[in-house]
């Protein structure tokens, strides 16, 4: 046999040989499915985090509406930023007090109420432009309470985004609609 048809024949065998060896078959099939399984389980933590922000944001509003409610806020003479510093006062993790946005407002009716996800307006920098309404009303009056927060989001893998803001952030609200209990 010449030296041509030995390496051809070598060739052959280390490539049948190669094929034929499966000892790495489970790191291959592993490399294959732990980008989109770490992709899901990433996507699920942040998904987790919004939802779980929400839910505290939500249970805030409902703790601050009752200081409202009772007349609290009225008597003390809470001014926005007083009644704001209450709120973070209950907010345990998760958010920056500073991006705490309260807004309060008496409404005619209980159809006029507006409990609606506000549009937010930005600055240059990226600063929350809105002005806020502070009303806590009197005995007997109809009070929405709404707080909002600008979440930050992480763009997520495989391109899951959680965003609803053009900033890249995601608004998340809670808002309470109640009628203030009439002063003794």
């Amino acid at each position: 046999m010449s030296e041509p048809e030995v390496a051809s024949t070598k060739r052959r065998k280390g490539c049948v040989a190669f094929l034929a060896d499966n000892k790495g078959a489970t790191a291959v099939e592993f490399a294959l499915v732990a980008a989109p399984f770490l992709a899901l389980i990433i996507a699920l933590i942040q998904t987790f985090l919004v939802f779980f922000a929400q839910q505290s944001l939500e249970a805030v509003v409902r703790q601050s509406a009752r200081l409202i409610a009772t007349g609290q806020v009225q008597s003390a003479q809470m001014t926005q930023a007083a009644f704001a510093q209450q709120v973070c006062n209950q907010v345990v993790i998760f958010f920056d007090c500073q991006g705490l946005m309260v807004d309060v407002q008496v409404a005619n009716s209980w159809t006029a109420a507006n409990t609606s996800t506000p549009a937010l307006t930005f600055d240059s920098q990226g600063k929350v432009t809105n002005v806020w309404q502070f009303n806590p009303g009197t005995a007997g009056d109809i009070v929405v309470l709404r707080v909002i927060y600008v979440w930050p989001v992480v763009l997520g893998p495989l391109g899951f985004n959680l965003s609803n803001l053009a900033s890249g952030g995601r608004e998340i609200m809670g808002s309470a609609a109640f009628q203030n209990e009439p002063s003794s």
